[in-house]
């Protein structure tokens, strides 16, 4: 057995371990009697006699920009959507058909943009929690989470979480999520590990803050590179019911990605007191590595008896094992003036360092690939919040210093009717570095191998925001300038031979994007109906930006209580549903989806049917994946040459422990 997979076993069972010695530990803080009529029922709060009750809002969880959640251990329909590997709703991304592998993108809004160049391979990141994407902890008692989901022929998903705070100042919490996974495809086992650490601390006279955490990841997929006979597939024949007889492209492929991340986030008060006046010093620091594999035993593929080269011509004859190193350090360093009835203003400066690297430099007649891109970017800039009354702004202008064109404005304006209605608007202009791979990659494979100076991407984004108590929507409309993104270049012979040979390239014209999002959940009685309707339109003079006109997501569902309201039950049907569109394909060796023009994938029903249950604080789903499959006629796809998921039964639950 691998030593990473070995690795995953032991922290699973040591947090296991962890979490239920943490009855042992004990905590005292002060609590006030929890509110029986709101939402959250009694239990969902710890009763002990003669002992005071904590009550949800003592357990908070805190983002980097300091957006609070708290527990919440009910079951609704937004529970049973993001009951998944992700551990959040995935509308607008379709899964491939292996738990772990990469998700295709049906909402281009959903892509976030930051000014600063990272290492690439995007299709890996899907499962990567960035540091934006990290949780801290505030708690009354030490909480224990424990995720499990049944995965797709062999293996399990799972996702452990355990939080204390020592003191009421000081908190720590550990967490691992691993996946492994075989699927019903040759060569499709997917094994994944994301271990957490975290600790928060605050001084008593609160005047200095401290957020730091460490992450050590790995992402590990084989690829097989999607099903050669598509034939075969659509014409439903009850020989290949047995998805391993499909031949596949790859036979031995697998592609590995790996992290590890160290940051802190501080700030001090200068002044020994609070006041309405303040002043404060801030400090960020990230420093991150990050390695990427495609190693393929076989470089020759069988299809039909005959040997083909998928990725076109080899240096290596067998052995593959391309390699891709990186690592950043980000320091930024900020003064932050505070006044109660103005808002916050705060002046930065930061230092961004990485390097993406090879072990040769490769000299051909034509061209020099060089071995490393070294960058150093300074950057200067200012920020400003305002909170007051119903008003809430953020508003963030940032420019580089040294040589590279970077920029980045970022306003954010929210307002408050009231708990159940709020509005937003957002507005991002951004002048982007390309990610590393666009500019360098080398790989064994002879056309995989390319030096390049692309122009920085532009991108304008408007959007507006509206929850409401009748209606949540959302619009946005982008205009991308010298887009970048990975197209297939293989010419007529070499697509006649199945190749497939994948470039980087920039679209010099203007890319319109707009999209409306329009969400309603109607009750009637003990049952529910939940609609989400997605439209998207672009505008391009040519086929670079492809997602699909609607997407649709529509439940309907029955909840109510059984054995005297110990048992909450919620059962229903889930139809999700897109509009045909050239969907990206993706590609294993560069870790990256890429434009396609030849095949439309969509307009296909996908029907799931369900049973979830509540016992005090234990959520239990049970789930029937893609029912209608056997007979809505095999036309499902995840990409062009990659099936979507057939008819599944899952099962899972969600196991929260309070002291």
């Amino acid at each position: 057995m691998p030593n990473h997979i070995l690795l995953q076993m032991r922290i699973f069972f040591y947090l296991i371990c962890l979490s239920f010695s943490a009855t042992l530990f004990s905590q005292n803080r002060s609590a006030k009697e929890m509110d029986y009529n709101t939402k959250y029922n009694s239990s969902d709060s710890i009763k002990k006699k003669n002992q005071p009750i904590a009550t949800y809002d003592m357990y908070r969880f805190i983002t980097l920009d300091r957006d609070t959640t708290y527990i919440d251990t009910s079951l609704t329909i937004k529970k049973e959507y993001s009951h998944n590997f992700l551990r959040k709703d995935t509308f607008g991304l379709l899964a491939f058909p292996n738990e772990g592998q990469t998700y295709n993108t049906l909402q281009y809004s959903l892509t976030d943009f930051s000014p600063l160049p990272e290492i690439g391979f995007q299709a890996k990141h899907f499962n990567f929690l960035e540091a934006n994407q990290i949780r801290y902890s505030s708690v009354a008692t030490p909480v224990t989470e424990l995720y499990f989901k049944s995965t797709l022929k062999q293996g399990q998903s799972v996702d452990s979480f355990f939080a204390i705070n020592i003191t009421e100042n000081l908190n720590f919490s550990i967490a691992y999520r691993g996946l492994r996974s075989l699927g019903q495809y040759i060569n499709q086992l997917s094994s994944t590990g994301n271990f957490r650490f975290t600790t928060s601390y605050n001084t008593k006279n609160k005047r200095y803050f401290a957020n730091m955490h460490y992450t050590y990841q790995d992402i590990l997929n084989e690829e097989n590179g999607g099903i050669t006979t598509i034939d075969d597939f659509e014409s439903q024949d009850p020989n290949y019911d047995n998805r391993a007889r499909f031949e596949v492209y790859l036979t031995d492929a697998k592609s590995f990605l790996k992290g590890k991340r160290v940051f802190l986030d501080h700030s001090f008060r200068v002044n020994p007191t609070k006041g309405s006046n303040n002043l404060y010093v801030t400090h960020q620091f990230n420093y991150e590595n990050k390695f990427f594999e495609y190693n393929q035993a076989t470089v020759a593929s069988s299809v039909g008896g005959n040997s083909i080269y998928r990725f076109g011509d080899s240096y290596l004859t067998s052995g593959i094992n391309d390699q891709t190193h990186y690592n950043k350090m980000y320091n930024k360093v900020g003064l932050e003036y505070e006044n109660t009835t103005l808002g916050k203003f705060q002046f930065f400066v930061d230092d961004f360092r990485s390097n993406y690297y090879y072990n040769q430099i490769l000299i051909f007649d034509d061209k020099i690939i060089p071995s490393a891109l070294n960058l150093k970017i300074n950057s200067a800039g200012g920020q400003y919040e305002y909170q007051q009354n119903k008003w809430n702004g953020k508003f963030l202008y940032a420019r580089s210093l040294t040589n590279q064109s970077l920029s980045n404005l970022d306003a954010r304006l929210k307002y408050d009717f009231n708990n159940d209605n709020q509005v937003s608007f957002e507005y991002q202009n951004i002048n982007k570095l390309p990610n590393n791979n666009y500019n360098l990659y080398q790989s064994s494979y002879v056309n995989y191998n390319w030096s390049n100076d692309f122009k920085n991407e532009k991108i304008n984004s408007l959007a507006v925001n509206a929850t409401t108590q009748w209606v949540t929507a959302s619009m946005q409309y982008t205009i991308l300038k010298d887009h970048l993104y990975f197209s297939d270049e293989a010419n007529a012979t070499q697509k006649l031979n199945l190749q497939q040979i994948i470039a980087p390239k920039q679209y010099g014209n203007a890319i319109n994007y707009l999209s409306v999002k329009v969400g309603r959940e109607f009750r009637f009685g003990k049952f529910g109906l939940d609609n989400t309707f997605l439209y998207q339109k672009v505008t391009q003079s040519e086929l670079v930006l492809n997602v699909p006109e609607l997407v649709a997501r529509n439940s309907v569902y029955y909840t109510n209580y059984f054995f005297k309201k110990a048992l909450y039950l919620q059962t229903g049907f889930v139809f999700n549903y897109f509009t045909k569109f050239y969907a990206n394909d993706y590609n294993p060796v560069i870790g990256e989806f890429f434009v396609q023009k030849e095949k439309e994938i969509g307009g296909f029903p996908n029907l799931d049917f369900f049973i979830n249950a509540k016992i005090q604080r234990t959520r239990i789903y049970f789930k029937v994946e893609h029912f209608n499959s056997s007979f809505s006629g095999n036309t499902f796809y995840s990409a062009p040459n990659t099936p979507y998921r057939d008819f599944t039964l899952r099962f899972g639950l969600i196991w929260n422990f309070f002291n």
